[in-house]
């Protein structure tokens, strides 16, 4: 019954494990048909770019905060030497690409400045919608020398936005980055290091012209939207910014005594916005009028400022960026007033009823012609990033364009790491492998010497092990033939095996020296011998002798068994003292960036992010030296199981065929053979 279950196990075994090969395999397929599934998120929108990097548009309570509708807008991008590789980019950067968050969409965009040696750039990007509370990714691809420019100003901007300056020429009139091409129509000075790469520097005397296009006429209550950055020199009284008059109406956007205003003049009848609280000279602001349904809203800063109750006027003139004319269609003149005692005479008096003009009395010649209003004084200081649209941008990409575009930027814009086509060695490993510190390559030598012998170990064993399960399977296919002598398999040597009478060739004998149950069973096999080697009478064994051959095989059984278990100590070893060798590494590491940023005083993320990821390449080591190692030990553990359990077996069958052949109950097969003749 007993070897009948040998043989049912020994039977099943090859079954149960060619079953976990097909679950291990159904399991391996199922993991790379998820990956294949995740791949799209991880997808390259073009692989002949080297480097891509994540930037997040976040205007959630987080980020910027902006709940108002905001839509599609151009923002602003700020490359520097923190947040991008400007040498693995060509020098004028037209190799940068911008796709949207699905990895497949380009986007418009155009570079104001690039500057590879300085390690600064200025790029904006169309991004389609930015929905309100919520965060946008777009991707920024670069590091391809053989990419063409693409940079597409009159793309960027939809065809509602009338005029866009960046300020960046010199010597030149300022260049219109829309569709509608309104350049301006004087040189202005150029104000370098101002808040968007090059700004303008107004000084009050010599305003910039804009022309009076066709795109620019506005219709009576057309929408508008006006906004530009402004940092006055000096808190003036009735300083224009811009100004557009065209006869009885006028549109002047100014600042008086550091208050924002707007005042729209209508037929005659002048409207001005309440003051609020100033700004401060020498600081940079950003100034938005906002015009639609007989409403006009000042925005500073991107928060609403001021509000008038008007619609406005019809404007077909040029317009005055930090200037104001009486009329806007001639030069600024100086106002003088009419004389008190002589009245004022129109300048076209002259002409009336087609009759000769009356002759001119001393007190009239004596008095000039009356002057318009008198214009306002011409705004001293910086000005940069003019925008004007003829639509009503509503108030969330107002105040997206004060955040984006200033120096509170990162509070709307994350940058994330580089991430590379090359190998991962090549990326982010490599940036880390950098910063790892001596004491950190001593601990990771250490653990790949413990990789190398637990690998050595484990193929070493596993190797042994299926070896011996095989001359064990062979050598129990003899020893199940035996039919009269037990020690049939056994002639005294344990190199000289046995063929059978010729049932066994000279490979499978050579195969079943090698097995663990043969050795034990030539244990077996001498003490038979020993104990019958001069006897011609069939022998017999009492209890004690067969006890006593027990014990033989017994100790065999544990010299097998310590042979099977040999070198798994190496495996424990990796398993329990592999992490807390790492460990050990990462603690040290720690303390050692820690040290270094208390020494040098630099305490940001940018200087502690390289020495903390380094450190925790020791927890990585040690976690890579474990787990292969634990795998392994528990496969290999229950593979000597089975052998051990096997080998037990194989002992209890051998001594009950022991006492079965040598019983005092079987008859002598001398015996029987003379009494037979």
């Amino acid at each position: 019954m007993g070897m009948d279950l040998t043989l049912e196990r020994r039977t099943r075994r090859p079954a149960l494990r060619r079953g976990i090969a097909n679950v291990a395999t159904a399991l391996l397929f199922g993991l790379v048909a998820l990956l294949t599934t995740l791949a799209p998120a991880n997808a390259w929108w073009n692989d002949e770019w080297s480097l891509r990097k994540k930037i997040t548009v976040d205007v959630s309570a987080s980020g910027a905060n902006v709940t108002d509708p905001i839509g599609a807008t151009p923002v602003l991008v700020r490359l520097h030497v923190g947040n991008f590789r400007f040498s693995a980019a060509k020098d004028d950067g037209s190799d940068l690409r911008f796709v949207a968050g699905d990895d497949k969409t380009p986007l418009k965009h155009h570079i104001e400045k690039f500057d590879s040696l300085l390690g600064e750039g200025l790029v904006w990007v169309a991004v389609p919608n930015i929905a309100p509370g919520a965060r946008t990714d777009i991707w920024l691809y670069y590091g391809n020398k053989k990419a063409l420019a693409t940079s597409d100003p009159k793309g960027t901007y939809d065809p509602d936005t009338l005029t866009v300056y960046h300020f960046n020429e010199r010597g030149t009139p300022a260049i219109d980055s829309s569709v509608w091409a309104n350049n301006a129509q004087s040189v202005g000075q150029p104000a370098d290091g101002s808040l968007i790469g090059t700004g303008l520097r107004l000084d009050g005397r010599a305003p910039v012209t804009v022309p009076a296009s066709p795109s620019l006429a506005s219709p009576d209550g057309a929408a508008l939207t006006w906004s530009a950055w402004i940092k006055p020199a000096a808190l003036q009284p009735n300083a224009a910014l811009f100004s557009r008059r065209d006869g009885a109406n006028a549109l002047v956007i100014g600042v008086d005594n550091g208050s924002p205003f707007v005042e729209v003049t209508k037929a005659g009848a002048v409207q001005r916005s309440t003051a609020g609280a100033p700004v401060a000279a020498g600081s940079w602001h950003h100034v938005a009028v906002v015009a639609a349904n007989g409403q006009v809203t000042l925005y500073l800063d991107g928060a609403s400022y001021a509000a008038l109750s008007a619609s406005l006027p019809a404007l077909n003139t040029v317009g005055l960026i930090g200037g104001d004319s009486s009329t806007s269609a001639s030069p600024i003149a100086p106002a003088t007033a009419p004389s008190a005692a002589t009245p004022s005479v129109p300048p076209d008096a002259s002409a009336a009823d087609g009759g000769a003009a009356p002759a001119a009395t001393p007190d009239a010649a004596a008095t000039p012609a009356p002057a318009p209003a008198a214009a306002m004084a011409g705004f001293v200081g910086d000005i940069d990033e003019l925008q004007i649209s003829k639509v009503a941008r509503p108030a969330g990409l107002i105040k997206v364009m004060a955040i984006g575009q200033g120096p509170d930027q990162a509070k709307l814009m994350a940058f994330s790491v580089d991430e590379e086509t090359a190998s991962w060695l090549s990326g982010y490993f490599a940036v880390i492998l950098k910063s790892v510190t001596l004491d950190g390559w001593v601990v990771i030598g250490i653990l790949l010497i413990m990789a190398a012998i637990s690998w050595v170990v484990m193929i070493d064993k596993a190797s042994y092990l299926n070896k011996q399960a095989r001359a064990n399977a062979q050598f129990m296919k003899g020893f199940r033939e035996i039919a009269a002598d037990l020690t049939m398999l056994d002639r005294g040597d344990a190199d000289d095996v046995s063929t059978l009478g010729g049932r066994l060739t000279e490979a499978d004998a050579k195969m079943m020296r090698s097995s663990s149950l043969y050795r034990i069973y030539h244990i077996g096999a001498a003490e038979i011998r020993h104990r019958f080697s001069n006897s011609q009478r069939a022998p017999v064994l009492s209890a004690v002798s067969i006890a006593a051959i027990r014990a033989a095989l017994d100790s065999g059984v544990v010299k097998e068994m310590q042979r099977l278990n040999r070198l798994m100590v190496v495996l424990t070893i990796a398993i329990s003292g592999g992490p807390f060798l790492g460990l050990l590494g990462t603690v040290v590491g720690v303390m050692i960036t820690f040290a270094a940023i208390a020494a040098s005083g630099d305490v940001n993320v940018n200087a502690i992010a390289p020495g903390i990821a380094a450190a925790l390449v020791a927890t990585v080591a040690g976690l890579g030296v474990a787990i292969p190692a634990l795998f392994g030990y528990n496969y290999l553990i229950s593979r000597i199981k089975d052998l051990t359990n096997d080998i037990q077996v194989f002992v209890d069958e051998f001594v009950t065929k022991m006492a079965e052949f040598y019983s005092a109950d079987r008859p002598d097969p001398i015996e029987h053979r003379i009494a037979a003749e």
